[in-house]
């Protein structure tokens, strides 16, 4: 991992009507990390991934991915920087009525001009690279279990190669079990693919086991950013409950 940043934030500041929801808000994201966002509840973790990712306007600030200033690009230079990220969100946003190998083409459909063939082959290896079994490609996503759907929405992530991956809570909704598994698939894909992620989650374990450093996100700023032991020391309310209360204690085997 190197120190260059692939994610630039400053001074951010957003909004929905009068409600600020981030005000002075800065922080780094560096080539081949996995940062996770955490914080609490309503503090505006998800409305931070959609500002970066252009699906939410901001009021105020500068946002640069790859060194540019996505506030500063045209349509088309902007389509550019976008195939060089994948997005997964929460619920998976899957097309209910498209197969699975039909959800991982999208992006591929829609940013290249791929021979059809080539196109279902380079859909399966997605597929498969995101632990699914080939069985998988034909189904409807109201065929799959919860952890087989957050598989399928990785794989349609993973779609154009992505350098930089945006996760919403992928371990939502999962099972201890699976969603051990599903942490285990992102760390060894970021490591595979020498991926950067940046990770949205409230799960203390997801943390543990895929995570580089954590930016916690509250009273509408970043508070802290490091890795857990550090942040085991940062004096702060919810970030001592958090790490050293009980669910975090667990976490560590303390």
């Amino acid at each position: 991992m190197t120190d260059d940043i692939i994610i630039r934030i400053r001074d951010l500041k957003t909004a929905y009507g009068t409600h600020v929801v981030h005000e002075h808000l800065d922080l780094d994201i560096r080539r081949g990390e996995i940062i996770g966002v955490i914080g609490p509840s309503g503090c505006g973790k998800s409305v931070l991934l959609r500002a970066i990712t252009g699906l939410k306007e901001f009021a105020e600030g500068s946002i640069e991915v790859f060194g540019q200033r996505l506030e500063d690009l045209d349509e088309e230079h902007r389509a550019d920087v976008e195939q060089r990220w994948g997005v997964m969100f929460q619920d998976g946003a899957l097309f209910s009525n498209l197969t699975v190998r039909e959800n991982v083409e999208v992006p591929i459909k829609e940013h290249t001009q791929i021979a059809p063939d080539l196109r279902h082959q380079l859909a399966d290896m997605k597929i498969r690279m995101a632990g699914l079994s080939a069985e998988a490609s034909p189904k409807f996503p109201s065929d799959l279990s919860g952890g087989m759907r957050k598989r399928a929405a990785l794989a349609r992530a993973l779609a154009l190669d992505p350098e930089l991956l945006f996760l919403d809570e992928p371990t939502a909704g999962l099972d201890p079990i699976t969603a051990e598994k599903f942490d285990a698939l992102i760390r060894s894909l970021q490591k595979a693919l020498g991926l950067t992620v940046f990770l949205v989650t409230h799960d203390v374990d997801t943390l543990h086991a895929t995570c580089d450093r954590i930016a916690v996100l509250g009273e509408k700023h970043v508070l802290a950013v490091g890795t857990i032991e550090e942040l085991r020391a940062f004096d702060h309310p919810w970030v001592q409950e958090y790490f050293c209360g009980p669910r975090g204690r667990a976490a560590t085997g303390h």
